[in-house]
């Protein structure tokens, strides 16, 4: 099959703008990276089949920091340490921990609802204790070197 010139040029030119609406935006980024451990099941729901019992998952979990411009006096994101302090908070609440018994009701621990529920604790954490960070934090979870999910979003004054 023959694909015309400006048929490719039209395509390229879409996927062009959509790469850059994807990652406009921020301009420096600061990424740390930690683990945990968890166990939990679908309850036997039948979308998950075999997974839908209990079993254990480990995580990467990756949050990233991002910023239009750097802190006028440090000239940094955020402070790495004090973000892996935060980071390392946050998951303390789930690591080693049956997420089963850490939401109750039948909740659907997915890999997905785990970045968005870690993503908002940290955003709590942040504007409690580190009200000077005001950007983006995107949490990605990977379950494997071939899987994973994100969940990011802005914290704001």
């Amino acid at each position: 099959m023959k694909i015309s010139s400006s048929l490719f040029l039209g395509v390229y030119a879409f996927y062009s703008v959509c790469v850059r609406l994807v990652f406009a935006g921020r301009s420096f980024r600061l990424g740390i990276r930690d683990s945990l451990m968890i166990a939990h099941s679908f309850h036997r729901h039948p979308a998950f089949g075999p997974a839908g019992g209990m079993h254990g998952a480990t995580y990467t979990c990756d949050v990233e920091f991002s910023k239009d411009t750097l802190d006028p006096d440090t000239n940094w994101v955020m402070d790495i340490g004090k973000a892996s302090e935060l980071l390392c908070t946050v998951l303390a609440k789930y690591n080693l921990k049956n997420l089963d018994e850490v939401f109750p009701n039948g909740q659907l621990t997915t890999t997905e609802f785990m970045c968005k529920q870690i993503h908002m604790d940290l955003v709590d954490l942040i504007r409690r204790e580190f009200h000077e960070f005001h950007g983006e934090v995107c949490v990605k979870l990977w379950e494997s070197h071939k899987a994973w999910a994100a969940y990011s979003g802005v914290v704001k004054k």
